[in-house]
């Protein structure tokens, strides 16, 4: 298949849109050509799974959902109450701009998970958000946020797992055409998807990179966070190259992360809560905006296994590496753990947030946002106040220092930050009973099967010398 940017003489104008109805859907469906449909959602890691149908079916999926065995998906039924069905959400059908040139043209639609009696599956990631956003609804807010993944480019160089980086720039380089090339390919294929590009640049590893997409309501951008994976894995293999979202994926040099920012609107006024031109603090905050910085770092140790989900996320988590290990926050200190962005006078009404820094790109989107609002929320709640901001560089802190600070780290392995979820009876409480078991029990079994591994890195340390 020729790379986007060789083809862009074909019809690529299609953009999703909110409101679609099932008319439109299908009429959409018949001007573009589309064959089947992919009736997508998510399992409790985030990783995409779909059910295809072909699109003559595609009315009656709309109109009668579409059932599936629940057993067959890690962490959602037991085989006895495995009959569940998807329900298509309209607003996010998209046809894959990837297919456009195939006779077999592919949509896509997000679905929820529902049981057989019409109740929502509690187990179902996307659900996991829709009723932590409720929670806030009832408190009078909406959740916006906006994430930063960053990826690595691999040749192919045979087996994936010994790929090479694609290329040898540094920070915000320009000087690697093909890298400039497919960055600019994946943003054109973000934008036929409806996810509106921002900005983007090499990052400071080799092969590394980043693109940022506009911020949005929590869902939408929870939505686009797995359909930005999604896309830039498929534009990266037409160059036969693989693009990875894993935390660490070089030893020694920078990994990548997902920063989130994050703010609340008043629904009664539509204003950003977060902002107060008249707040006795300099960064403009509002008493809702740091009892919300207070909740996530109260929680930042219970909500640590779900921003930062496995063995590889703690090999980021290191101090060094611009990765930030500590519980502070601050503005100008990128070394804390929630930051607050420089926002200048004429846009700060509307922009002003914090930054959530240590969750990586690993992460499940929709249960990163569900928890980090309900610690934030539990901080509006019981009006909680945050420490003192730490302007200073951390990592340059003796362990006394830190100490008298009140400062203390998030966990350095997978293991530990689960031992820190069980006691957190809030961020439990976010991903409710089904999930949070399900989830303990996949992460215990990746946890022993880690333990029981030997690495290459303890052969050539240890065999040769004992």
């Amino acid at each position: 298949m020729e790379p986007m940017s060789q083809a862009r003489h074909h019809d690529y104008a299609f953009k999703k849109r909110k409101g679609w109805t099932k008319e439109e859907v299908l009429s959409e469906c018949a001007k573009s050509g589309v064959r089947y449909i992919n009736m997508q959602f998510v399992d409790i890691a985030g990783m995409p799974k779909a059910i295809t149908i072909p699109v003559h079916k595609l009315e009656g999926a709309i109109d009668h959902n579409v059932w599936f065995d629940g057993s067959s998906i890690e962490g959602f039924a037991r085989i006895h109450e495995s009959d569940m069905y998807l329900k298509p959400d309209l607003d996010t059908f998209a046809v894959l701009p990837w297919t456009k040139d195939r006779e077999d043209v592919i949509a896509r639609i997000i679905c929820d998970i529902y049981r057989p009696n019409g109740q929502p599956f509690e187990g179902d990631p996307r659900g996991v958000l829709k009723r932590q956003l409720e929670e806030a609804r009832k408190l009078g807010y909406s959740l916006n946020t906006g994430p930063e993944l960053e990826f690595f480019l691999f040749k192919k160089n045979g087996d994936v797992l010994k790929a090479l980086p694609n290329d040898r720039a540094g920070y915000f380089d320009q000087t690697n055409d093909l890298a400039i090339e497919i960055r600019n390919d994946m943003s054109f294929a973000l934008d036929q998807m409806g996810i509106e590009v921002e900005a983007l640049h090499h990052e400071v590893a080799e092969g590394q990179h980043e693109i940022d997409f506009k911020y949005s309501d929590a869902l939408t951008t929870a939505d686009n966070a797995i359909t930005f994976r999604l896309v830039l894995k498929a534009i990266a293999a037409k160059y036969d190259l693989h693009a990875t979202f894993m935390a660490k994926p070089i030893a020694g040099i920078n990994g990548s992360g997902m920063h989130v920012h994050q703010s609340l609107t008043s629904i009664e006024t539509g204003v950003n809560a977060f902002y107060d031109g008249s707040a006795q603090n300099k960064y403009n905050l509002s008493p809702v905006a740091l009892a919300y910085i207070a909740g996530q770092l109260e929680h930042a140790k219970g909500m640590n296994a779900i921003l930062n989900p496995t063995i590889n996320s703690y090999k980021r988590l290191v101090p060094g590496y611009e990765a930030p290990v500590y519980i502070a926050w601050a503005q100008t200190n990128r070394s804390a753990l929630i930051r607050v962005p420089h926002i200048s006078s004429s846009s700060a009404a509307a922009a002003t947030r914090c930054e959530l820094r240590n969750p990586d790109p690993m992460a499940n989107p929709y249960l990163a946002f569900a928890v980090m609002l309900a610690t934030g929320l539990d901080g509006i709640k019981k009006g909680l106040t945050p420490p003192a901001p730490v302007e200073e560089d951390i990592y340059e802190f003796t362990d006394e220092e830190a100490e008298e600070r009140g400062i203390t780290c998030l966990a350095d392995s997978l293991a530990q930050s689960l031992s820190r979820l069980d006691k957190d009876e809030v961020v439990k409480e976010a991903l409710g009973d089904h999930l949070y078991n399900a989830f303990c029990v996949s992460k215990k079994s990746e946890w022993d099967r880690y333990r029981m591994a030997v690495s290459d890195w303890e052969i050539k340390e240890y065999l040769d010398r004992y």
